[in-house]
């Protein structure tokens, strides 16, 4: 295999810019929030400040990233994709869920700034703020020339791929998805003229075989076609038979070269299946949970980048690097030796119910199966 057949991409997990990360960029939308305990999103950021010191704000878009601008650099990925669990709007009506995620959309260039080319937008938050606030999240990102798939104004295009044309004539094929354990009402479902997201009503076969006829009218020859999916609880290593079963089958039944799975709050385990990757949950890389105490357990704080790279001729996975980093003020922060230890040692403990082991190459980590 030659230089020229490989491809290396990046995958990140809930890009949470909304609330309290909002609120220390250079255009904040209004502070008041709709929750049951607390009523402003400067609470946030006064509790991050507790925790780890002042922010400075306002901050320029880049400061959320931090360090991960140097890595992203260094490792070159072809294509940056992640979750966008936010919406981005002016909106004043929240919808009445208890939990309402916002950016003002004079923010967007956060995502620009770190070269963000596809979010998912198949998640519980991107209707936050009703019908309007998705298609005023939809125009934002259009305009800033970001691609956005598993939402739209209908059901058509909330099912349609976000198309990342690389070069020498080379594609990445995005589709999107959410199901409903992880907080999507099924209200949310786009349909003929109803904005929404693409919410699978069941992991069935029947639904891998209408995911597989899309996947083939889209796909040409040298294409990687990802299935990125929401799905699942927020805490916890357990992984869903039902999400194994499905990731099986989009692999094996739909030419889906991999699986990027999203929704919990710290990384889980990943599974190589038949050569192709099977990340069942990346965990956040951007929000404001600094200051909240519960789940400790589980080091919401610690976060990783995945840099997968594939043989685009084969459409196999060559291998997958993780880099750690730290939330440390809304900021991401290269993690220190003891925290690297800590969350090898986890994903070395996760990974291996697969067959898999996780080792430490300098600051980085290279997943072995």
């Amino acid at each position: 295999m030659t230089d020229t057949h490989r491809l290396k991409l990046f995958f990140g997990g809930d890009v949470m810019t909304g609330r309290g990360v909002d609120q220390i960029l250079p255009h904040p939308s209004a502070p008041r929030l709709h929750e049951p305990f607390v009523i402003s999103a400067l609470d946030y950021v006064q509790m991050a400040e507790r925790k780890n010191g002042p922010v400075s704000a306002p901050v320029d878009h880049s400061y959320v990233w931090g360090d991960a601008l140097e890595i992203l650099e260094q490792m070159g990925p072809a294509a940056r994709i992640v979750n966008l669990e936010t919406s981005i709007t002016t909106s004043e009506q929240p919808l009445p869920k208890g939990i309402n995620y916002r950016m003002h959309p004079d923010n967007v260039p956060v995502l620009r700034a770190a070269g963000v080319d596809c979010c998912s937008m198949a998640n519980n938050h991107v209707l936050d703020w009703g019908e309007a606030g998705l298609v005023e999240t939809l125009d934002t990102l259009e305009a800033a020339k970001i691609h956005a798939c598993g939402a739209g104004r209908d059901l058509e295009s909330a099912r349609a791929p976000a198309v990342l044309n690389l070069e020498p004539e080379r594609r990445i094929l995005v589709f999107s998805f959410c199901t409903d354990d992880c907080g999507v009402p099924p209200e949310w479902s786009a349909g003929a003229g109803r904005p929404g997201v693409n919410l699978l009503s069941e992991l069935s076969r029947r639904t891998v075989d209408a995911i597989a006829r899309r996947v083939e009218a889209s796909k040409r020859p040298g294409d990687l076609a990802i299935a990125t999916i929401h799905w699942g609880s927020n805490w916890g290593y357990d992984i869903d038979v039902h999400h194994r079963s499905f990731a099986h089958h989009l692999i094996d039944h739909a030419s889906i070269n991999a699986v990027h799975g999203h929704s919990s709050h710290h990384p889980k385990a990943i599974e190589i299946h038949h050569d192709r990757p099977i990340f069942y949950g990346c965990g956040e890389l951007v929000n404001d949970y600094e200051g909240i105490r519960d789940h400790a357990e589980f080091r919401g704080d610690l976060v990783l980048m995945y840099f997968p790279t594939f043989d685009t001729s084969a459409g196999a996975l060559v291998g997958v690097e993780m880099v750690p980093l730290q939330i440390r003020r809304f900021q991401l922060k290269r993690a220190s030796a003891v925290d690297r230890a800590w969350i090898r040692e986890t994903m070395s403990r996760e990974c291996r119910r697969f067959g898999h082991e996780v080792v430490e190459r300098d600051d980085r980590f290279a997943l072995g199966w």
